[in-house]
């Protein structure tokens, strides 16, 4: 029973329930670990594919106890957890303590979910053998799980969206098998996390087979995964650069298949005049708080704010600047990740047009917040100002007025949200950029802040490209499952030879 003594991490997969040593090796925290190879890609694969045939067709039940399970064996483990990503992430103890409850809170509400079985949308159309001039067959369909899928953990949320987090957790609960690329950044905090998979596994009697825990540091573990012909869908959540190229890998398959990546978003914040007047100071204090927030390393970060020239603005301007030089440097999750940052945010000030406000100095692996201004104009004509910076710099665009509001607004890219900040006399504004924002977003958010993704039936965590790489998909709440399954008519078909959902 975890708790007993702490974990001491092996560095090793998890292959089809055994642990596994690979001869290539890099370095973790705790020290070495594994180097994932094709081959053991494939053995984890052809285990996924073996157990699919069982757990495909297993009781919604059964998997709801399953997930049920999963999740006390995260909580079990909760010290282990907590110390563990502390040394590897830098993370404070409260965020991983309230991210282990947010991680297991999303496996219950999918057993919950499934357990009403509501998204299973099944339908049946009765024979109709006298219609003329030809009879109907018996037609039933229901939704069915697609087989094996690969999922990849994220670096910024070591629980919730690595080896157990939503993806995992969709995947199981509509039936498909996982085979998990564990993030380089935390290779401890997933082994941990895969242990306690494979101890769900065990108390409930799944297939072994079902769960599968892969390292790597390099990109030819996920290259393997992704081309490997079993695997039939894939989750990710990372950079543009990296997922691109997996998405580009799954099209030029022979046989291409689904890549629902998560990649990037500028979260834009339009201020609009009313609210500007009555509490600029106040929305700009609160926009500063959101965008430093865990170092500005949250994919809802929101790194645009957009709101009108003159005094109004300049109150939202100069509260935003005084609560971001109150905020000193603060360690992100990795060396590379703070470099990148760091360059990243330098461009954005050579940029012409751009003015810079504020901008702190920073350790190496340190991110500082950042501040600067431009105009519409200078936004409009600079592609690279809409490219996400993953760290707390913040870009404040001074529209002239409301129609260049509305031409900011066309000229978005796809974003996972948007936010308006409105009061009441800025309906008729509003009511005009909302239909353009819900064309950019998955998620239009009214007089708040988008860090905090709820996880509920409603929430939808995704958008348009490049945002994330399926518009139709979210990646966080019930509706995440409808990824992984596809639906299936039976014509004709007798109960003997169905599926148990349809019987």
């Amino acid at each position: 029973m975890a708790g007993e003594k702490p974990f001491e991490p092996r560095g090793d997969h998890l292959i089809d329930g055994r642990w596994v040593s690979s001869s290539g090796r890099f370095s973790g925290t705790f020290g070495e670990v594994s180097e994932g190879t094709a081959e053991e890609v494939d053995r984890a694969c052809r285990a996924a594919e073996t157990a699919f045939e069982t757990f495909g067709y297993s009781t919604r039940e059964a998997r709801a106890a399953f997930l049920e399970t999963i999740a006390d064996e995260i909580e079990a483990r909760g010290t282990d957890l907590t110390r563990v990503g502390v040394a590897e992430t830098a993370l404070p103890e409260a965020r991983l303590e309230g991210e282990r409850g947010r991680t297991t809170g999303q496996w219950r509400l999918f057993a919950a979910h499934i357990r009403d079985g509501a998204y299973l949308d099944r339908r049946h159309d009765p024979a109709l053998p006298d219609r003329q001039p030809l009879p109907r067959p018996d037609l039933k369909m229901v939704q069915r799980p697609v087989g094996p899928v690969a999922v990849f953990g994220a670096s910024n949320f070591p629980l919730a969206f690595s080896v157990a987090g939503g993806d995992t957790a969709a995947a199981f609960a509509a039936g498909c098998p996982v085979v998990v690329k564990g993030h380089p950044a935390h290779p401890a905090t997933g082994e941990l996390v895969a242990e306690a998979i494979h101890a769900a596994i065990k108390a409930t009697g799944m297939p072994a087979g079902i769960f599968s825990f892969v390292q790597g540091a390099t990109p030819n573990v996920g290259h393997a995964l992704v081309t490997h012909p079993l695997i039939r869908a894939v989750g990710f959540t990372g950079s543009l650069g990296a997922g691109r190229a997996l998405f580009d890998a799954c099209a030029a398959r022979p046989d291409p298949i689904p890549f629902f990546g998560e990649l990037g978003s500028i979260n834009p914040v339009f201020v609009l005049p009313a609210a500007a007047a009555h509490r600029g100071a106040e929305i700009g204090a609160g926009w500063a708080a959101s965008l430093t927030m865990g170092a500005g390393q949250f994919c809802t970060n929101p790194g645009l704010a957009i709101v009108l020239k003159g005094a109004d603005g300049d109150a939202f301007v100069e509260a935003a600047r005084d609560a971001l030089q109150g905020v000193g440097g603060q360690t992100m999750l990795t060396d590379r990740i703070a470099a990148s940052y760091q360059t990243a945010r330098d461009a954005i000030g050579k940029v012409a047009g751009v003015q810079e406000l504020m901008k702190g100095s920073a350790g190496p692996r340190e991110g500082t917040p950042a501040l600067f201004e431009t105009d519409a104009d200078t936004w409009i004509k600079s592609p690279s100002l809409a490219e996400e910076v993953f760290g707390p710099a913040g870009l404040i665009v001074r529209a002239s007025n409301a129609e260049e509001m509305v031409q900011l607004a066309r000229a978005l890219d796809g974003q996972l949200t948007a936010t308006l900040q409105m009061d009441e006399d800025d309906t008729d504004l509003a009511a005009r950029l909302a239909p353009i924002l819900e064309r950019k977003a998955g998620r239009l958010l009214c007089n708040g802040f988008p860090t905090g993704v709820e996880v509920a039936d409603a929430m939808v965590h995704g958008g348009p490209y490049p945002a994330s790489t399926n518009f139709g998909a979210t990646s966080v709440g019930t509706l995440a499952i409808r990824r992984f399954l596809r639906p299936v008519c039976y014509q004709n078909a007798p109960n003997a030879i169905l599926p148990p959902d349809l019987t």
